[in-house]
């Protein structure tokens, strides 16, 4: 914009005061347009956090909709420190008598002979694995199914050390370790699986730097350089009087969406009781009541009239915003068919007040656990033929989704708002440049106007001059 400078000098008339006040006169506009933009951001903010807090009551509605959150189970021990239980899902309710007879191990051997440091070197040549599983007595050893065996070859420079790290990067199903004692240092392999048919042979083809046999192990071939430190074994357990044999510490399957952990073997049963997990169902139940009041609390907010102030929230008369309101509080209103026990929520313990808020009563919802499956025909139920019978968290759910779509209200409101939005930029840019054409045709007017009121003064001065020397007298 034009910077006003030496205007008035000419005629000593404060022409700068004019032709700001006339120009701001000129921009007073641009003041409202710039209020107009400032509220019109708040409201587009105002619909982003709806948005935010409809998604969220979405995903409240959603979980209870689960049915997985319903088929869930809690499982309780008599003595965790001898079999535990992870919960899952479909577990049947009841009690179940397990015994831990043995655990599954791992096959372990120690090399027989000493090493007088982990950087000694072990000799050259292959050592071959071969994962299986050892008779009683170790007298025979078979081949476990679909596995072949896995050479690591040593050359002369390698040490104990690196061939631990040889094993353990080679997929021959053993972890090697080196333990150190008091008579010196000692090589440690391990089945990395539990299991009877984990267990493992070596065999050894030295090469031109020799020692590599002392590692071998096939009792068989009366080759047994390594010692047997423990063998490897299944889990056995009795589970309700049934025999149970794993490969592994955990049983998966045996009692179905539920896994047993074996800790420890046991002489008695251990009692794992199972019931349905009622906790996750209460807090999810709480989780939708919350979700549902802060949307509710803050569109009441936004909508809010102050009678004393007069003033109103930003979304106050917002028609868009009202239709959102009476669509939220509808569900609550209206009885469902889902569930012949629980038509109303407020039969499950949510209780709507007066505030417009959800309140749980801890009383109703507490016996409404107890009938599991009517709570979850009230509140998840979809039944495409007959809307009246579809479950209240399916409706809010089907809400929220036709209010977040594309041509949904939060979306349409918002684009609306954005256009007018850059309306108002563009209104804006066009004021200021009208506003600044405006002060150049001023400066020009006043520029010249004041050049010739700078002429008139001087020529007045001139005449003033001539009639005083004519009037002067002569001597």
């Amino acid at each position: 914009m034009a910077t006003i400078t030496s205007l008035g000098i000419g005629s000593g008339i404060d022409i700068n005061s004019i032709v700001t006040q006339l120009v701001a006169l000129e921009r007073r506009p641009l003041q409202l347009m710039k209020s107009d933009a400032t509220r019109l951001q708040t409201q587009v903010s105002s619909f982003g956090r709806m948005q935010s807090l409809y998604s969220g009551l979405q995903t409240a509605s959603n979980a209870l909709n689960n049915a997985q959150l319903w088929s869930r189970s809690t499982a309780t021990s008599s003595d965790a420190t001898v079999v535990s239980s992870s919960e899952g899902n479909g577990a049947v309710a009841g009690n179940y008598a397990v015994t831990v007879q043995a655990l599954a191990s791992s096959q372990t051997l120690a090399s027989g002979t000493t090493f007088p440091a982990a950087s000694a070197l072990v000799g050259s040549g292959t050592l071959s694995f071969q994962l299986g599983s050892w008779n009683a007595d170790q007298s025979s050893f078979t081949n476990k199914p679909d596995t072949a065996s896995v050479d690591v070859e040593l050359g002369a420079t390698d040490t104990l050390q690196s061939l631990r790290d040889k094993i353990n990067a080679s997929s021959a199903g053993v972890t090697a370790s080196i333990v150190s004692d008091a008579n010196g240092v000692r090589l440690s392999l391990r089945s990395s699986s539990t299991g009877a048919e984990n267990g493992f042979r070596i065999t050894a083809a030295e090469g031109g730097a020799p020692g590599l046999a002392g590692l071998a192990y096939d009792p068989p071939n009366a080759v047994s350089n390594m010692q047997l430190k423990q063998s490897a074994g299944n889990a056995r357990a009795v589970v309700n009087g049934i025999d149970v044999v794993s490969a592994s510490n955990e049983l998966s399957g045996v009692i179905e969406g539920l896994t047993l952990r074996l800790r420890k073997e046991s002489a008695t049963p251990v009692d794992i009781a199972v019931s349905s997990d009622r906790t996750a169902v209460a807090a999810a139940i709480k989780t939708f009541a919350e979700a549902y009041n802060e949307l509710s609390r803050y569109l009441k907010e936004q909508t809010r009239f102050e009678p004393g102030s007069q003033t109103g929230g930003p979304l106050q008369g917002d028609s868009a915003v009202t239709s959102l309101q009476s669509r939220l509080r509808a569900p609550l209103n209206a009885s469902s068919g889902a569930s012949t026990t629980f038509a109303r929520l407020s039969d499950a313990g949510l209780e709507l007040q007066r505030d417009g808020s959800l309140k749980i009563n801890q009383g109703k919802l507490d016996g409404a656990m107890n009938k599991l499956g009517e709570l979850q025909k009230a509140f998840s139920n979809n039944d495409t033929g007959n809307p009246a019978n579809i479950g209240f968290s399916r409706r809010f759910s089907e809400l929220a989704s036709d209010v977040l779509s594309t041509d949904g209200s939060l979306s349409t409101r918002t684009a609306g708002l954005k256009r007018l939005i850059d309306k108002n930029t563009d209104n804006q840019a066009r004021l200021n440049d009208r506003v600044e054409r405006f002060q150049q045709r001023l400066v020009q007017q006043y520029t010249a106007m004041d050049a010739n009121v700078a002429r008139l003064n001087s020529l007045q001065s001139y005449v003033s001059q001539q009639i005083a020397a004519m009037n002067r007298p002569s001597s």
